[in-house]
């Protein structure tokens, strides 16, 4: 097994679906070669299928609309950015040089579109059960904050790119306290903007406190 699949997590038969899985078109127009676009193409259809009969099976009394709001937040570019950085996905795509001056591994839209391709690609060499089962192990979390509502807007980016939008400076958090018992504890957390608190947020996670704390802080913001 390749450095590669480790990360990734699944064995090929193929491994060249892989190599192509990872190419970026900046890298296959430097070297003439393919690039993942065509495997991305497939790896939207398969992801959307995957996860909406996932859904659909584990919520038989929700309606056609909430179902749409479920798979949209599951399968949205940054949703997927952060499932992928579990496997360092971003440190195995294949870059050009111009892409890799300029930070494209950390690049959301790049890391995303990687992710859909692996997933094509491991639908192509073991069909849609092997797809699935790597699919929902990577996603399982992610899915089930999801259908208990415990998954939010991202409003820390949100804030980050309004705050960099009106050039007010940086985005900070802080906990400033924990508290109950292993199994019910609560966070609460401050957002400082150059370093001036503007908000807090209170949670069972610190993911939730700077989430929270983000939003109020994001509203405010807008506001003005």
């Amino acid at each position: 097994m390749t450095n590669a699949e480790q990360k990734i997590g699944y064995s090929f038969n193929d491994v060249t679906l892989l190599d192509e899985a990872l190419t970026h078109s900046s890298y296959a127009n430097e070297k003439k070669t393919q690039s993942n676009e065509r495997l991305e193409f497939l790896g939207d259809s398969v992801l959307s299928i995957i996860i909406s009969d996932y859904i659909f099976r584990k919520l038989s009394g929700v309606n056609e609309g909430d179902l749409t709001k479920y798979r949209a937040t599951l399968v949205c570019e940054h949703s997927l950015a952060e499932i992928a950085k579990k496997i360092s996905l971003g440190s195995l795509i294949k870059l050009g040089r111009g892409e890799e001056m300029t930070g494209g591994r950390e690049r959301a839209s790049i890391i995303s579109d990687a992710f859909e391709a692996v997933l094509a690609a491991i639908y192509l060499d073991g069909g849609i059960g092997a797809a699935r089962r790597w699919l929902l192990n990577l996603m399982e979390e992610a899915v089930e904050e999801t259908l208990t509502g415990k998954n939010y807007d991202d409003y820390k980016t949100m804030l980050q790119e309004l705050v960099q939008k009106g050039n007010s400076g940086k985005v900070t958090y802080r906990i400033i306290a924990e508290t109950g018992l292993d199994h019910d504890k609560k966070f609460e957390v401050e957002v400082m903007i150059d370093g001036v608190v503007c908000n807090k947020g209170i949670g069972q996670s610190k993911k939730e406190a700077e989430q929270r704390a983000a939003r109020i802080a994001y509203e405010n913001i807008k506001k003005r």
